[in-house]
């Protein structure tokens, strides 16, 4: 029968099995798309020849569902490399003819080898690598040094007041988690600070900071392996500023926009443009998954460390949308709190009386490095990152699942990852957000993973600077590690009445606690159902 030229899916390739008879084969199936000619002996058959030079037999059943027909086989002859398969009845005689292009091996195919062979070598045993916390970075409404931060949270100093920023008087809500006053001199060259989105400011301020903090000094910075140091730091909003104005210039014409609009807005560019300044190769991105950005670039950061891609990172994250369009579109959506009388009272988890989350803005930076590396380097150490977890609710864009089980699952697999028992943990920083549903169920799931442990104290540091979104995570992170490092946990304030079925004994109360930190929690959840737990604990 004449070949014809046919585009065919093609099936490869037979692999040998140690320790099977002659001709006994078993397949791996791969599918690829190839253009060949094949003989077609009969109605029934058809063939495929992948540059066959034996004459071994091989017939075995495959499932109907493979064929779309019940009771088939694939027949075919097979040598150590290569292999020829044909469809048919187990009766079916093998091709008379095999055509010039398939012996030339025109065909593409896949070379056999044995499945001992084509298994994985594992990789040959490394000696762990642990992380550690050495410098930190904050830009916040209560402060812009870690120091400072962490000492208005523990004297319950509320960063929340009315916006200034722009005219809101037509506003539902009126008030906000603002920085009033903020330098960038010493950080950023002035000619870019007046053109970056303020996003980009605070992360850039910030991440320099975190160095600083580190004790990595201009002579240290040249010794580095600049190839082995990274950036991951994100935004959930990015250069909204940057990208409005660009808009309202164009409404006059696109010459009246900034040339810089496109790369001031994306949210990596915060991340890229401190890699430039410092001449970091490593890692270098950002993630974006609303306001649990933070700690995704936290736990990835740190994986780059213990896969031995880098011995230096500089993670977190940062947000700037107390802007018009960022205020209106959260008014919008009935999340925020409309208690503009009172504004230090406003974010108030747990409270039975909360009514919305307030916006914050600002960044937090860690700098994360391999535990050889800081002590050859003589660094302080502020405390051991251990390690976290994602999930995802699968199950509402803004709400989160009614049972807590994204909550869960990712708080008991973040303790598996870092070999922590629940008995181990005894703080957790919580997302906490003083939006109606939101507190209760993270409660909720808490209560599930660690029970009424008389030890556990929680609390929220979105009580005293709201939300800050994309930077809320690594802001918290700070407040974290200043617990560890202090011995003191700062106060949920605004807590007067509980909602019905929290029991306050595991919250922090008005004032801070004194509190030996033995592992630390903190949680980051955001719209589209992301859910982010890491840990952190004493360096010993």
């Amino acid at each position: 029968m004449a070949s014809s030229t046919v585009s065919s899916w093609m099936i490869g390739s037979c692999m040998s099995v140690p320790g099977a008879k002659e001709h006994e084969l078993h397949g791996f199936f791969g599918i690829y798309k190839s253009k060949c000619k094949w003989a077609i002996p009969s109605k029934t058959t058809k063939g495929v020849f992948l540059n066959s030079k034996s004459n071994n037999p091989l017939t075995f059943p495959i499932s109907s569902s493979f064929l779309s027909q019940p009771n088939r086989t694939i027949t075919g002859f097979s040598s150590s490399n290569s292999c020829f398969l044909f469809t048919g009845s187990p009766a079916t005689r093998p091709p008379t003819k095999i055509i010039s292009s398939a012996q030339t091996g025109e065909v593409m195919a896949i070379s056999s080898q044995s499945a001992m062979e084509a298994a994985p070598k594992k990789k040959p045993p490394t000696k762990e690598r642990r992380v550690v916390v050495t410098g930190m970075g904050v830009t916040t409404p209560v402060g812009h040094d870690p120091h400072t931060f962490y000492e208005n949270l523990l004297e319950g100093v509320s960063g929340i007041s009315e916006i200034e920023a722009f005219d809101c008087s037509q506003y539902a809500t009126r008030i906000a988690g603002e920085i009033k006053s903020f330098s960038t001199d010493g950080w950023i060259v002035p000619k870019l600070s007046k053109r970056m989105d303020k996003f980009m400011l605070y992360m850039l301020t910030a991440g320099k900071k975190a160095l600083s903090d580190g004790g990595i000094t201009e002579d240290m910075m040249n010794e580095l392996d600049k190839r082995r140091c990274g950036v991951l730091i994100g935004s959930a909003m990015g250069g909204m500023k940057v990208f409005n104005d660009a808009i309202e210039a164009l409404r006059v014409s696109y010459r009246k926009m900034n040339p810089f609009c496109v790369p001031f807005a994306t949210t990596n560019m915060g991340s890229a443009m401190l890699a430039m300044d410092l001449g970091w190769m490593g890692p270098n991105y950002s993630i974006s998954t609303a306001c649990a950005t933070s700690n995704f670039c936290i736990l990835n950061a740190a994986n780059h460390i213990i896969r031995g891609e880098a011995d230096l990172m500089l993670c977190g994250g940062s947000d700037a949308a107390i802007i018009p369009i960022g205020l209106g579109g959260f008014v919008a959506c009935r999340a925020l709190s409309q208690r503009n009388t009172d504004p230090s009272r406003a974010s108030r988890p747990w409270d039975s009386n909360r009514d919305g989350f307030v916006m914050g803005e600002g960044a937090g930076v860690l700098l994360l490095e391999e535990l050889e590396h800081a002590k050859q380097r003589g660094a302080t150490i502020y405390a051991e990152f251990l390690g976290g977890s994602f999930t995802c609710d699968a199950y509402h864009m803004t709400e989160p699942h009614p049972k807590g089980t994204g909550v869960i699952l990712c708080v008991e697999k973040a303790l598996a990852q870092s070999g922590v028992s629940k008995e181990d943990v005894n703080y957790i920083n919580a997302h906490a957000t003083s939006t109606p549903a939101g507190d209760l169920k993270e409660y909720q799931a808490l209560v599930h993973c660690f029970g009424q442990n008389p030890e556990l104290r929680v609390n929220s540091t979105k009580s005293m600077i709201g939300h800050l979104l994309g930077a809320a995570g690594a802001v918290e992170a700070v407040a974290t590690i200043q617990a560890i490092r202090t011995g003191w946990v700062h106060p949920n304030i605004n807590l007067e009445n509980p909602d019905e079925g929290v029991d306050t004994n595991i919250l922090v109360g008005p004032k801070k606690e004194r509190l030996d930190i033995k592992v630390a929690l903190s949680n980051s959840f955001g719209f589209g159902g992301h859910n982010s737990s890491i840990l952190f604990a004493p360096y010993k």
